[in-house]
């Protein structure tokens, strides 16, 4: 029960240029091969990663997720009912399409998600499609990273990733960066 290939069937869009089909990302969009158990979606606001996903929700008739039977998440934090949903939601051989699951996380918990997500991966044999802007969570060994950034979308390293660059940069001198933002 893994996608191994994704296509656009360019014969049934309507128009290139209307939304969503005129993202940069799309225009020359044929095929995307997931070659591994985790992918994540990786690019700038707008650049395609969430819109994609949902078309894969749609396409493979997923549902959004019933609420969990568990303790009430209202009665949690924000990240905490997060990662509760990961840890007692999750777990069956399944197909899961995650949207910036970071919002919700610090990066301590950032990091415990990480470790659910490889669980999961190794003791159900799972995929997981992950769009995210978190350096933390696309740091995941062996993982297939895809730039949005790029037309048409391509296969990138953790370390070619503007998320990482930037990051990287900002942490090593976060001076440099606040002179180039507030001085200019």
């Amino acid at each position: 029960m893994f996608l191994r290939r994704l296509s656009f069937l360019h014969e049934r869009i309507p128009s290139h240029k209307t939304y969503p089909f005129n993202i940069a990302a799309f225009k020359r969009f044929e095929t995307i091969e997931f070659n591994k158990n985790v992918t994540f979606f990786v690019g700038e606001n707008g650049s395609g990663k969430s819109t994609l996903l949902e078309a894969i929700a749609y396409k493979c008739d997923f549902n959004t997720y019933e609420p969990y039977g568990g303790e009430s998440l209202h009665k949690q934090s924000h990240g905490e009912s997060f990662l509760s949903l990961f840890a007692n939601r999750f777990g069956k051989q399944g197909i899961y399409l995650l949207d910036e699951p970071e919002a919700a996380l610090s990066p301590a918990r950032q990091l415990t998600l990480l470790r659910i997500i490889r669980d999961i991966e190794q003791e159900s044999q799972s995929q997981f499609i992950i769009a995210t802007h978190s350096p933390i969570i696309l740091a995941y060994p062996d993982a297939q990273i895809l730039d949005f950034d790029t037309s048409p979308v391509s296969q990138t390293t953790y370390e070619d990733t503007s998320h990482y660059q930037i990051t990287k940069g900002f942490l090593e001198n976060r001076g440099r960066y606040f002179r180039k933002l507030f001085e200019d």
